[in-house]
């Protein structure tokens, strides 16, 4: 019973889903794209459009070179979510979801019975048609069993699309030789040349590595990890802290402007806010960035104490808002840093400080109640149009958050 995680992801997950909406999409090359122009690229595309070399992160023009039948649809995140959250109980209908890893891929815990090669396998295809069936004829997903959830991911990534891979304990790790070392999870551009020049260059030697050589290239105890994870071992997975919270948005032309990059960071922190108190973190800093054309980025940092309300953050920024250059900005984004859960820290006891809270909170309330724009700070009407919602490859939005 050497099986352990059950890994799913969903396959070309954003263009899947505009065809399960749009019929008339369906069988032909889609390409997902932020907004409508061609200096964009494509943040993620249907199979008929791979098949004619487009991937992700095709720039658009590119893209039409390629596939001159492309149809290029622009994102509509909440639709996503939506989707997402719809899979997620499909597949609780058949098994537990044990952790959500982004908005396309989960992982399940098999326990007993589970964990035999014949079950994990008849319950992979029942997890299949529960999300045919609940979801959608167009949503398909590549599941990957394994002893440990590392291998499992690298499972559900050997055969696409609609794969199902088992990898047994028995097997390993043999049954690993075949792939590259940049098939395996973790193991991007960086890691791949610092393996390269440990002189390791095929997943053979890499297996062959001791825990000391592994905890060498990694520069960390991940090296110990890594040679557990590989002879199948399934070590519990260390308690995760966040560390920031934060947005960014590209200005779009008629933003570029003082008062238009001011606007975007306004609403910018009051997401990030109610982020924070919804994940019921504390921040200690934010810090602000301007990206101008041809020239370097500005980029300024202020202390808040212990914050979590909008307020604080603002009158930080608006402190550090004259000291910017007079260069026309492109690109803002702010990040909310040195974070504390609230488990873990003192409340401020301060009137003041609590008044502030309670406001924050307030807001929360109204926006969740009769929608994320009901009330917010006046700095950003203006922008209210931009910085529209973004899903990043870890987090899920919020649907009752600001957009």
């Amino acid at each position: 019973m050497s099986l352990k995680v059950l890994f799913l992801d969903m396959n070309a997950f954003f263009a899947s889903v505009e065809q399960q909406y749009r019929p008339e999409l369906r069988g032909r090359p889609v390409g997902v794209v932020p907004v409508e122009t061609d200096t964009t690229c494509c943040i993620a595309v249907s199979y008929e459009a791979k098949a004619c070399g487009v991937k992700t992160g095709t720039l658009v023009r590119q893209a039409r070179q390629l596939c001159p039948c492309l149809k290029l649809v622009v994102a509509r995140p909440a639709i996503y979510v939506r989707c997402h959250h719809a899979i997620v109980a499909a597949v609780e209908t058949c098994l537990p979801v044990h952790a959500v890893h982004s908005i396309d891929e989960m992982s399940c815990r098999l326990l007993g019975r589970e964990r035999q090669p014949d079950e994990a396998d008849r319950l992979a295809r029942l997890i299949k048609q529960a999300i045919l069936r609940d979801v959608g004829e167009c949503l398909r997903c590549s599941i990957g069993v394994a002893p440990n959830r590392l291998l499992a991911k690298l499972a559900s990534d050997m055969q696409k699309p609609d794969g199902l891979v088992i990898i047994t304990r028995q097997e390993l790790p043999s049954r690993l030789y075949a792939l590259q070392l940049d098939d395996f999870p973790g193991i991007g551009s960086q890691m791949l040349k610092r393996m390269h020049r440990h002189g390791v260059r095929t997943v053979r030697q890499l297996c062959a590595l001791s825990e000391k050589q592994l905890r060498t290239i990694f520069n960390s105890i991940t090296g110990e990890l890594w040679w557990r994870w590989l002879r199948g071992e399934d070590p519990p997975e260390a308690a995760t802290h966040r560390r920031t919270v934060g947005h960014s948005h590209v200005l779009p032309p008629e933003l570029r402007h003082e008062a238009g990059a001011h606007a975007v960071l306004v609403r910018l922190i009051h997401k990030a806010a109610a982020r924070l108190r919804r994940l019921n973190y504390w921040a200690r800093r934010i810090m602000v960035r301007v990206d101008h054309v041809r020239q370097p980025p500005w980029k300024e940092q202020a202390e808040l104490g212990l914050c979590q309300d909008t307020l604080t953050m603002l009158e930080a920024f608006n402190r550090l808002w004259p000291r910017r250059p007079p260069h026309p900005p492109l690109r803002v984004g702010i990040t909310l840093v040195n974070l504390s859960a609230a488990g873990s820290v003192t409340i401020p006891l301060f009137e003041g400080e609590q008044n502030r809270l309670r406001l924050a909170q307030a807001m929360d309330r109204v926006n969740a109640r009769h929608g994320p724009h009901a009330v917010y700070f006046a700095g950003m009407h203006h922008a209210l149009g931009s910085a529209p919602m973004r899903i990043s490859f870890t987090s899920i939005p919020d649907l009752d958050l600001p957009a």
